[in-house]
């Protein structure tokens, strides 16, 4: 019976679903939201170590232990109605390698895979890792 609810909110919560595929044979999933029914205390965010958009793109610098790549990653879009868009980044994948990465490696997403006009405001919800000196 607990299933009822779920079961009935899963066509509505795929709706939003889009998926994108390069040609380098990397899939990147995007789900848009009405920002209401995001439910961001259900989940741990990946810390970051820098973001920016530059040349229609959103580069996100991320913790990698020499195996993580952007398809270890789903991208969530919130719809900022009228205001700056929110993008979160969601690990999917845990990278297990044991390489020293300190500095994590450069993820980029263009506006286009991401389902967003060229110049749309967008602002990442992941909190920035600072580092200890």
């Amino acid at each position: 019976m607990r299933a009822l609810p779920v079961l009935l909110a899963a066509p509505l919560m795929l709706g939003g679903c889009v998926i994108y595929a390069s040609d380098s044979g990397e899939t990147t999933t995007v789900r848009t939201a009405p920002a209401a029914s995001v439910e961001l205390a259900s989940r741990e965010l990946e810390g970051v170590h820098g973001v920016r958009f530059e040349r229609g793109q959103a580069v996100v610098r991320v913790t990698s232990n020499g195996c993580t790549d952007k398809s270890d990653f789903r991208v969530e879009i919130v719809d900022g109605a009228g205001m700056a868009g929110e993008m979160t980044l969601v690990r999917t994948e845990p990278d297990h390698c044991r390489a020293l990465v300190p500095e994590g490696v450069e993820l980029s997403w263009t506006y286009a895979e991401l389902g967003l006009e060229q110049g749309a405001a967008l602002v990442l919800a992941n909190p920035l890792l600072v580092p200890r000196e």
